[in-house]
């Protein structure tokens, strides 16, 4: 994978160091000068109002799916645009974090993220069956937390660097109920710099339907399906406006210099109330996307070239 240099300007990410976005921050950018924020919508805010470059955000995981806040905030009405520049894909392992001399049978509280509670939820069912489990803030602050002698806390469930990081034992070590968990994180700066193609890219945007009907999702669908283009995610999230309205956020194979993509996107834009273009950049994972009959760059030339010569 390759790094990206952000050394003149300060980056933000959802913090506090020791995160497992700590960790994707310098794997993506590992010689930029770095400042941690206490949430999604405050690491996000920092890039709108110019304090930062760009923020590196939790966006996907392969247990739990979208990240909600920030789904929520890179797509805002109202607020600044914002254009999401690279992703990278971290793999997630868990300790149970305790103070040193705390036995495993001692846990009585344990504190850490809504997202890792989720993921080891089997094995703390198992072990603390008993444990009343606390969810806020981030794993590392959780690991902060427990490191104090008076914590109301026993454990944190939290990565391995955090608790070697606040000096803490582990009860246990790997608890994660999948051993290939994985997180996505993304690195999201303003408007005007859009990587260029490079075979293997996904375009990230938001559709807002028109109008709740049968076959309203149908017709979004369409369009994508239509060019030949593929989806890697589609969730749907509130516009918390009024109950029962609802956007689309979704990951697409192909960059907008693609024909397919940017036609699927002008469509979208015509049949749609809005469309909210986040960004093109390159896969994390170098997956190149298989192109369907009819949807490749020379094929659209082809049929350019036919339409002209009709005119």
């Amino acid at each position: 994978m390759r790094s990206i240099v952000y050394t003149a300007f300060v980056l933000g990410y959802f913090g506090p160091v020791g995160t497992f976005t700590h960790q994707a921050l310098l794997a993506l950018c590992p010689d930029a000068p770095a400042r941690p924020y206490s949430s999604v919508a405050t690491a996000l805010l920092a890039v709108r109002s110019g304090e930062v470059a760009a923020s590196v955000v939790p966006i996907e995981n392969s247990v739990e799916g979208g990240v909600s806040a920030t789904l929520d905030y890179l797509s805002t009405p109202g607020e600044a645009p914002l254009s999401i520049q690279a992703e990278v894909l971290v793999r997630v392992s868990f300790d149970l974090a305790v103070r040193p001399g705390t036995a495993l049978s001692a846990i009585r509280t344990v504190i850490t993220h809504p997202h890792a509670g989720a993921q080891c939820r089997d094995w703390l069912a198992t072990h603390l069956p008993d444990a009343t489990i606390i969810e806020r803030g981030s794993t590392a602050a959780a690991a902060q937390d427990v490191a104090n002698p008076t914590s109301e806390f026993d454990a944190a469930i939290c990565a391995p660097v955090a608790r070697e990081m606040y000096a803490l034992a582990a009860a246990a070590r790997n608890i994660n109920d999948s051993d290939g968990a994985i997180t996505r994180f993304v690195l999201v700066g303003r408007p005007g710099h859009i990587p260029p193609p490079t075979g293997h890219d996904k375009t990230t945007f938001v559709v807002y339907m028109r109008a709740d009907h049968s076959g309203a999702l149908l017709e979004i669908l369409q369009q994508l399906a239509m060019r030949g283009v593929n989806l890697t995610r589609i969730e749907s999230r509130p516009t918390k406006t009024t109950l029962g309205s609802y956007c689309f956020s979704v990951d697409a194979e192909g960059h907008l210099a693609d024909a397919r993509v940017s036609g699927a996107l002008q469509g979208l834009k015509r049949i749609c109330a809005d469309v909210v273009y986040l960004g093109s950049y390159p896969r994390a994972d170098g997956i190149a996307p298989e192109i369907a009959y009819g949807a490749s760059e020379a094929d659209y030339a082809s049929s350019k070239i036919w339409l002209d010569s009709l005119r």
